[in-house]
């Protein structure tokens, strides 16, 4: 343990940061994994309903720096990509 205030106050700060984006990146996993799921079993209505949810919560993401900013560009293509290709 640390015995310098300064650095007490580190490891507790670190330790919340580490919750709030062990959070934002769980949000990101479960809302892409829907989206995913919804592509997969080829319905087409929810998976255009969940894709606007998912671009907001990737770029939330990608805003607080819990992603890369050209991983959530990825994110974004590849699952536009998707939906789209269920309508076509």
């Amino acid at each position: 343990m640390a015995n310098i205030k300064s650095a007490e106050k580190r490891i507790h700060q670190n330790e919340r940061r580490r919750q709030r984006n062990r959070a934002y990146r769980s949000r990101l996993r479960s809302t892409i994994k829907q989206l995913r799921t919804a592509v997969e079993a080829e319905d087409a209505e929810r998976a255009k309903a969940l894709l606007p949810q998912t671009l907001r919560v990737i770029d939330v993401t990608a805003q607080k720096k819990v992603i890369h900013a050209n991983a959530a560009a990825r994110h974004k293509s590849r699952l536009t990509r998707a939906v789209e290709s269920l309508a076509g």
